[in-house]
């Protein structure tokens, strides 16, 4: 399974360890020539600064050239590793292990340099776009634009809110001093408007103020939006921005404004709920953005897809023969949440199923000659474009997503469970029934909200966005038990949220924003023991 990968292995590797020393402010400060009077002259110019946000998406290399440098999606994995879902096997081709192993976390690390450098630089694109247009004096295009990358930077700062933000949990505490409590924090505001003066002393904000400077955002963004007229769906539009309003309103507790914009989102969304044909297909399965809400595409001219390796198939598609996965670092369901699942649950026939499981002979394989090599749970949820599992220009050129709407129904049954017990159990049995399972029903004596956030992680798995729910509802992770799949290095079991949902600020950003100095998030390497069958 490893000749593929080791072809194209042959003189690629970089140092893992190179370090770099640039910081958001580095990274948050235009260098173009061209002057914005002159961008905002023209709606070609202005439009080719817009195409540069999906563009980063998919940046090759941000920092160091380690070879989990392949921009939104490789940080989508990191999140999914960091919880018990998904699981990958050990081995040298694991990029990811240090996430999963919760090692080298803290703020020397360039596994914490690459996200942190990562978001300044897509948080920059979006700065450039909003600066050069004048909501004042621009065309209807130009502010649909503008829409656009307001709703982006919304999205990337509840990103950067949600995984820096200190929650309280079972090993580290957010009390620095008398003066210092971290609990709540986020990150700096950088936007159109920071100078670099500014940011060489800026505040983490509590969330409460970056809670208003998204909503602000997306106020806007909903406002110039339906301007737009750029309908790919690399490019977010009015039903994104209200998804983003749930996505934001969730994550604070507002559970009545939540419902009420995972509505809005539904009813006005771009795309549809996945039927079970086209969850299953073998060519068009998760890799086609039709019928998505908001997606990332990439393409064969793309460098992540020229480098045959570093790209959103490699590390997601084990049918692909080319990729990371085949060389064995396979992404695999949660044993547990995968026997959790109904078997009349057509969503489960996206996993490997054990031998001798019902659904053994059931799930449908590209390749079962291939198949008959993964390991047991092996997720081929997300296939290579077309089906094609050996040409990697043809199966890299693929989509994955970054919002669906059955995401919205999910969290249209949570907040209205929070708000009127039994009327989110409601909404969840409808959806599940009339898209997922025709005979759901749930399980006597499972807890409501467990039950709509697990469904909802099923429907998103790999998606990048679980971890957003287990620290904000102080859910345990839990990967140690009698016949777990992880890893036994990381088998961890936590009591509530994982101290390591708590991200790490770089030293380079400490070194370069005073303000930061004393504000740190405590580093949670190896503050947990594996479980040892006690």
């Amino acid at each position: 399974m490893k000749t593929n990968i080791n072809k194209l292995f042959a003189g690629m590797f970089c140092a893992a360890c190179l370090f770099s020393t640039t910081s958001c402010i580095d990274e948050t400060f235009p260098t173009d020539s061209a002057t914005a009077e002159q961008l905002a002259a023209s709606d070609k110019a202005t439009e080719a600064m817009v195409w540069a946000m999906p563009a980063f998406l998919n940046d090759f290399e941000t920092v160091a050239g380690n070879h989990y440098e392949w921009g939104y999606g490789s940080i989508m994995h990191i999140r999914d590793v960091m919880t018990g879902d998904m699981t990958v096997v050990a081995t040298g081709y694991d990029w990811y292990s240090n996430w999963a192993a919760n090692k080298n976390q803290g703020e020397n690390s360039a596994n914490t340099q690459f996200i942190w450098n990562y978001y300044w630089k897509f948080v920059q694109t979006h700065n450039n776009v909003i600066r050069t247009i004048n909501p004042e004096s621009a065309t209807d295009n130009q502010l649909g634009m503008l829409g656009a990358a307001q709703a982006y930077r919304a999205l990337a700062y509840l990103d950067l809110a949600q995984m820096y933000e200190f929650l309280p949990n079972d090993v580290t505490t957010g009390v620095k001093s008398d003066t210092i409590d971290v609990t709540y924090y986020t990150v700096p505001i950088v936007d159109e408007n920071t100078t670099e003066d500014m940011s060489r002393y800026n505040p983490r904000v509590h969330r409460d103020s970056m809670a208003m400077f998204i909503l602000n955002d997306l106020n806007n963004a909903e406002k110039n939006i339906v301007h737009l007229s750029i309908t790919d769906k690399v490019l977010p539009h009015l039903d994104v921005v209200y998804g983003l309003k749930a996505r934001l309103y969730m994550w604070i507790g507002d559970y009545e404004n939540a419902k009420t914009y995972a509505r809005l989102a539904i009813d006005n969304n771009t795309g549809h709920v996945m039927s079970q044909s086209e969850c299953l297909d073998t060519k068009a399965g998760f890799n086609t953005a039709d019928p998505w809400m908001l997606a990332s595409i990439t393409m064969k001219e793309d460098a992540v897809v020229k480098s045959g390796i570093l790209n959103w198939a490699s590390w997601m598609s084990p049918e692909a023969q080319y990729g990371y996965n085949a060389a064995g670092a396979t992404s695999m369901i949660d044993a547990a949440m995968y026997n959790r699942i109904s078997n009349g649950d057509f969503r489960k026939l996206m996993y490997k199923a054990p031998e001798g499981h019902a659904l053994e002979a059931k799930v449908p394989y590209i390749d079962a000659v291939w198949a008959a090599e993964l390991p047991e749970y092996a997720a081929i949820k997300f296939r290579p474009n077309g089906g094609d599992t050996q040409a990697y220009a043809v199966g890299s050129s693929t989509a994955y997503p970054l919002m669906r709407v059955e995401e919205m129904y999910f969290i249209e049954a949570e907040a209205a469970e929070h708000l009127a017990p039994g009327e989110g159990i409601e909404l969840l049995t409808d959806f599940m029934t009339t898209y997922r399972n025709p005979d759901y029903v749930v399980a006597p004596g499972v807890e409501a909200i467990d039950e709509i956030v697990f469904q909802k992680r099923v429907e998103l798995w790999g998606e990048g966005l679980a971890f957003y729910d287990i620290k904000r509802l102080d859910m345990s992770v839990t990967r140690g038990y009698e016949g777990s799949n992880h890893d036994a290095q990381r088998q961890f079991n936590t009591d509530g949220r994982p101290a390591w949902m708590n991200y790490c600020i770089v030293i380079t950003e400490k070194n370069n924003n005073l303000a930061i100095e004393g504000w740190e998030n405590p580093d949670p390497t190896g503050k947990y023991t594996p479980w040892t069958g006690n």
